[in-house]
């Protein structure tokens, strides 16, 4: 008999995770690593926050929680949607989880039944497509093309549509390109939605407050109200408020649906770190200020790195709107090979060249289901992207 159960072989571990890893231990064996390979800020949580932490240890908030979150925290939240995208939740339609990851997990397993569709615009979080096969839903990966803009058109999501579909996942702005929706561009998506009433939506609001130059966000519900009955806002404090060991993400939606997660929930895991909610309470409803210094410090970072990757051979990098991302094609480089002697026949191929030559650690573009692509995080110092640029540059250089 076997021991693994067969459900594990929808799902491959996180590609993500495992180049990181990978670059903490060749760092740890002493080489010279510049690992940009990891979706988490380099900014500390702000002192605020760890202080209102400190202060739930000290009050003995040490004990375990209602499972959707302590009231004040659901409540908290509700308020944070309506002061960011006018949305209308009361704390009885919001959820609090051990993560956005958990969020969409719940939101899956809860709903999909074997067969059922969820429609995916790629590139796309590595963990969407396994977290549907998990639930034994069928990915349905529907490709963006850079030439426009990698986002989901209206005519691209019609054409996804079939009678087993029974979700769109939508995140904006996207990992691993930085792509985000405006008000605009989501009015096309809702129209198609309207007339398909039995789809719900999963919105990965999770990078809302990392946009730049300006850009305006915007989000389904916001854009359309009468998709509120059978949509999912998720968000979370990981990215915006440099907090992911925290581990704290969370949902507004129907209540029907909320108490499903919850229940999901209440088998899985049970309620989040009561610390970590404490935290996370004082992070939705104090002081925000510090996110604009963030952003301006991520703007600045994404600009050099856009420039320097432009001037690498072989290389393509488009200047996304938000999150703290890279997309740039390599196309230019497949087929050739180099200094080392490695053969670039796939992207898996250009970024393993890359780290065992010149020691950057990237991700590439088919573990996001897209290849010819690689993903950057320019979410650590300028030093070090300044030099991760250098080497990049030397590498492309070096292919012949």
């Amino acid at each position: 008999m076997d021991l693994i159960a067969a459900r594990l072989d929808r799902i491959s571990p996180s590609q993500t995770i495992a180049i990181s890893t990978k670059a903490r231990e060749l760092k740890a064996a002493g080489k010279d690593i510049i690992s940009l390979s990891a979706g988490e800020p380099d900014f500390d949580t702000p002192a605020n926050i760890k202080q209102a932490a400190i202060r739930a240890i000290d009050d003995g908030q040490t004990k375990y929680t209602d499972v959707a979150g302590t009231p004040a925290l659901r409540r908290a939240v509700a308020e944070r949607f309506r002061l960011d995208s006018g949305l209308d939740y009361t704390s009885d339609e919001i959820i609090v989880s051990n993560g956005g990851k958990q969020v969409i997990y719940n939101a899956m397993v809860a709903t999909i039944n074997p067969g059922d569709e969820a429609i995916i615009p790629a590139p796309c979080w590595v963990s969407y497509p396994d977290i549907v096969a998990l639930a034994e839903g069928t990915p349905v990966v529907v490709p963006c093309m850079a030439e426009h803009g990698f986002k989901l058109r209206p005519a691209d999501l019609e054409a996804a549509i079939t009678p087993r579909t029974k979700w769109l996942l939508l995140n904006s702005p996207n990992n691993p390109t930085g792509a985000a929706y405006d008000a605009q561009e989501l009015r096309g998506l809702c129209d198609v939605l309207l007339r398909h009433p039995d789809i719900w939506i999963l919105t990965d609001d999770i990078y809302d407050k990392l946009v730049y130059d300006g850009f305006t966000p915007a989000t389904i519900v916001q854009v359309e109200p009468r998709l509120r009955a059978r949509t999912v806002t998720m968000n979370g404090v990981s990215k915006a408020y440099a907090m992911t060991g925290w581990r704290i993400g969370f949902a507004g939606a129907p209540v029907e649906l909320i108490r499903a997660m919850n229940k999901l929930q209440g088998q899985s895991t049970s309620g989040p770190s009561s610390i970590s909610q404490a935290a996370a309470l004082e992070a939705v409803s104090g002081p925000q200020g510090f996110i604009a210094e963030m952003v301006a410090t991520y703007q600045k970072r994404r600009d050099l790195v856009v420039s320097m990757l432009n001037q690498a051979s072989g290389l393509q990098c488009a200047t996304p709107e938000g999150a703290f991302y890279v997309f740039p094609s390599l196309r230019g480089c497949l087929g050739r090979t180099s200094a080392g002697g490695a053969r670039i026949d796939s992207d898996k191929d250009f970024v393993t060249a890359l780290l065992d030559e010149e020691g950057v650690a990237a991700v590439h573009g088919s573990a996001f289901m897209f290849a010819g692509h690689f993903r950057i995080s320019y979410a650590t110092d300028t030093q070090s992207l300044t030099e991760a640029c250098k080497r990049i540059q030397r590498f492309c250089g070096g292919l012949r």
